[in-house]
This record gives C-alpha cells, sequence and structure tokens, in this order.
C-alpha cells in the first residue's frame, strides 16, 4: 500500500482519566516505562497530530496538548472520547489509550494508511461534489473479501509473557469509569507472543482478528435488507464501502479500539446515534460504539500490548532492557529528558566513541562525544551538525593513532636511523 500518511491531515484524541482499579488506584499515565511517563510515549506516537487532545486532568506533559473532560467525569470511554473529539476538526482521527509503552509513529502512520488508502481505494471516480457514501462509490459485495498487505509489526519481538494468575483481562461488556484508557475495551485475555510464524487465531466473530500482517476486511454482511439495527447501529448499504477506521488486533485476535485511526464523522455519527438512544452517553461501553463502525483489522502483537496490571508494567520495563531495544529507548528517553528534538545517526556516535576509546583511551569515549554534541549545537544544530563535528573528531582520533604505529616516521628521516637523523653535521 503506498505511504500516503504524510499527505494525510488527521487529530488525536488520548483517553487517560481512567481509574486504574487493576494498579490499585495507581496514577497509571504517569507511571514510568524506560524512564518516561506512559502518556508522554503515547503522545510522542502522535507527535505530527494537528491537534492532539487528552481527556483528563490536565498534568505536566513532554509536549502542548489541549485538555478535555468528560461531563460528568467518570462517565467511561464512550463519553469521555465524545469530548475528545468536540475539540477535533481533521477528517481523520486517531483514538489512543494511555497505556501504549510500544506504540510509536510508524504504527500511527500504518494505521492512517491502511484507511485513507482504503477511502482512497473504494471511491477513486466520485464526482466533485458528490455526498459522501453515495452512488459513486466503488464498493465490493457483501461476500466479497477485500485484503491489502500491511507492513510487518513495527518491532519484532512481542512482549514477555504474562504470569497466567495476573491473566484477568478487562472484560469487553462492562463499562469503563472515567474515559478510561483500557477498560470497557474489547479486551479480556492475556496477551501473550504468537509462537514463530503462527498467525492469531481467525475468529468467526467479526470483532476478532486477522492473519499477522493483513489488513482484514469489514464486515459487510449488514446490509439494507437486513434486519433492522439496534440503538447505536446503522444499515450498511453497498452504497457505503468506505471503512469508518483501522484498529490493531492483539496476539489472539482481538479488537483494541483504543488503538485505532477513524473517519471523525463516522464516530460523531455513531456517538450522536447513541446518546439519542440512551439519554446520554455516561456508562455506555466502548462495545457498543464500535459494534456499529465498519472496521478494517491490522495486526501487532506489540504495539497493540498495553499495560493494566503490574505485571504488564513489569513485562514491559523488561522488554525495553533487551539487547535489541535498550539504546534506542535511552536515546529516546535522554531526548525527551532535556527537551531534545533531533534526530541523529547513532551509528556515527557510537563509531566515534570506538576509535576515541582505541585510538586515545577509554575515557576519551564520552569526553569526546560530548565535546561532539556541544560543538553541533554552536554551529546551530541538527543531524548534519552532527554529522560533520562526528567526522571531523573521527578524523583527528584516526590522525592520533596513526601517530603510534611503528613503520611512521617523518619523510626527512626516511632511510635513516632515527639517532642518524638527529645527531649534528661532523664538520
Amino acid at each position: 500500500m503506498p505511504d500516503v500518511s504524510d499527505a494525510v491531515a488527521y487529530d488525536a484524541v488520548v483517553l487517560a482519566g481512567g481509574s486504574a482499579r487493576r494498579l490499585g488506584g495507581a496514577d497509571k499515565p504517569g507511571v514510568r516505562v524506560g524512564g518516561r511517563a506512559l502518556l508522554d510515549r503515547v503522545l510522542a506516537a502522535c507527535a505530527d497530530a494537528a491537534v492532539t487532545v487528552v481527556v483528563a486532568e490536565p498534568r505536566a506533559t513532554a509536549r502542548p496538548v489541549r485538555w478535555a473532560r468528560e461531563d460528568p467525569p467518570g462517565g467511561g470511554p464512550v463519553a469521555a472520547l465524545d469530548a475528545g473529539l468536540r475539540h477535533t476538526t481533521a477528517p481523520y482521527v486517531v483514538v489512543l489509550s494511555a497505556d501504549l509503552p510500544f506504540l510509536d509513529e510508524k504504527t500511527v502512520r500504518r494505521l492512517l494508511d491502511a484507511l485513507a488508502g482504503a477511502d482512497a481505494a473504494t471511491v477513486p471516480h466520485a464526482a466533485p461534489g458528490a455526498p459522501e457514501g453515495g452512488s459513486a462509490a466503488l464498493a465490493a459485495p457483501p461476500s466479497a473479501s477485500r485484503e491489502m498487505r500491511g507492513s510487518p509489526g513495527t518491532l519484532e519481538e512481542a512482549p514477555p509473557a504474562l504470569d497466567p494468575a495476573s491473566a484477568d483481562r478487562r472484560s469487553t461488556d462492562a463499562a469503563a469509569p472515567a474515559g478510561s484508557p483500557s477498560e470497557g475495551a474489547a479486551q479480556d485475555a492475556p496477551v501473550a507472543p504468537p509462537s514463530p510464524g503462527t498467525p492469531p487465531e481467525q475468529a468467526a466473530s467479526t470483532a476478532q482478528g486477522a492473519s499477522a500482517g493483513t489488513v482484514t476486511p469489514p464486515d459487510r454482511s449488514r446490509t439494507a435488507e437486513g434486519p433492522s439495527p439496534t440503538a447505536g447501529e446503522k444499515h450498511v448499504t453497498d452504497a457505503d464501502a468506505r471503512p469508518d477506521g483501522v484498529v490493531l488486533t492483539d496476539p489472539d485476535g482481538r479488537d483494541q479500539p483504543l488503538v485505532a485511526a477513524y473517519r471523525t464523522h463516522a464516530l460523531r455519527r455513531e456517538l450522536a446515534v447513541l446518546g439519542a438512544a440512551h439519554g446520554g452517553l455516561g456508562g455506555l461501553p466502548l462495545r457498543r460504539l464500535v459494534a456499529a463502525l465498519d472496521l478494517l483489522r491490522l495486526s501487532d502483537p506489540v504495539a497493540s500490548f498495553d499495560c493494566d496490571t503490574w505485571d504488564d508494567i513489569a513485562a514491559a520495563r523488561a522488554r525495553i532492557r533487551e539487547h535489541g531495544h535498550v539504546l534506542d529507548e535511552w536515546i529516546t528517553a535522554v531526548k525527551d529528558e532535556l527537551g531534545i528534538d533531533l534526530d541523529v545517526d547513532t551509528g556515527v556516535l557510537l563509531d566515534l566513541a570506538r576509535d576515541a576509546a582505541h585510538a586515545v583511551a577509554r575515557p576519551a569515549a564520552p569526553l569526546t562525544t560530548f565535546l561532539v554534541g556541544y560543538a553541533a549545537a554552536r554551529a546551530g544544530g541538527g543531524p548534519e551538525a552532527v554529522a560533520e563535528a562526528s567526522r571531523k573528531a573521527t578524523a583527528l582520533a584516526l590522525r592520533w593513532a596513526a601517530e603510534d604505529a611503528p613503520d611512521t616516521a617523518p619523510d626527512a628521516a626516511k632511510g635513516s636511523s632515527p639517532k642518524a637523523a638527529t645527531e649534528p653535521d661532523a664538520g
């Protein structure tokens, strides 16, 4: 699928006001994994959103956001989502919980690519001014299966499996409190890594998942000729072929509706239907909303991992300290702590540190890289300044080492012994 996310305007709504009952009421968004608050990790993943709304009481965050609160507070995730959407204007909205330690910008872009790409594919010849979902849309019949290939998960390994004793996950039928970032979502089993090369189980329900690395088409079985929809549901016709959203699925194929990209219009439409049917949105479980939406599904067992319990948090903390992840995690945490928004080639810096350690002395490695950073900052900063300062320092370290080589001598002394080259003239 072509990469269209750079051109897609989107807003982000992050639900961060839950009661964290499985954490004993701890401040879950503020819990640190790899030295960074869970909320800040999620905010970094949607940093290029036009508007980012966090539904929770205001707090200090690594980047500026807008704050919202459901009325009354404690009304649950549906009410919280509605409160957040009131501050958005973009045609697409990424909806996230605040407890996703492995979510990154690449995953958010994959969600947007899948949704915007599907929209473009289903209405390639829509006439200017044609109404949304009108007859100009090219729709597959309900029995057709539209699959679009997605890239594999952005992280290669799933997090460590959890202790079965702590495997009581949230139920999709329970209404969650206070804009919970997770409770009330369609998740009720522990996240465990799939066997290598084995896709998640294909479930019979359309709310369950897809094979790893693929986008699963939405269910088109509810047509205008079908049974009447219940409150919060809508009729789906062939003319309305575009999906309402793209959600990640966990290793067991369950939808994660709080790791998803939606068409903003579709969310507002269904929230209005639910509010009218129930006299408000307070206390409604999230499944009531997502059951009415036509969703594509994208499998990602790592990015979909969320932290409901202390065992989940321990598993996340252990994973980021593994050899394959720890360096990137540490560099990101340092940049976050220092307020540095700079992408640098860490390989260049590591090579410089190696050369300084071997050519001069081991303590020269950290001191030299510090000086390179200082010089780059004085030169205006940016990746190019870091690369140029690193190049100069590396060349100096190599010259330093060359002077100590046994076959190195001044040109004037070549062909003579060191003593002869320095003795005064006999005459």
